[in-house]
């Protein structure tokens, strides 16, 4: 029983900690996009 405990443990806890990473990247990302955003070209901005 105390490897299936220990296995479920880790199992969890690298599920949660996955999760929350993602989660942090997200945010990360959101932010990145606020500060920083995308600015399309214009037609005319091509030609030379």
């Amino acid at each position: 029983m105390k490897d299936l405990s220990f296995g479920l443990t880790m199992t969890f806890w690298g599920m949660g900690v996955t999760l929350f990473t993602l989660g942090l990247l997200i945010l990360i990302i959101h932010l990145m996009n606020r500060l920083y955003p995308f600015k399309k070209e214009n037609e005319d901005d091509k030609k030379e």
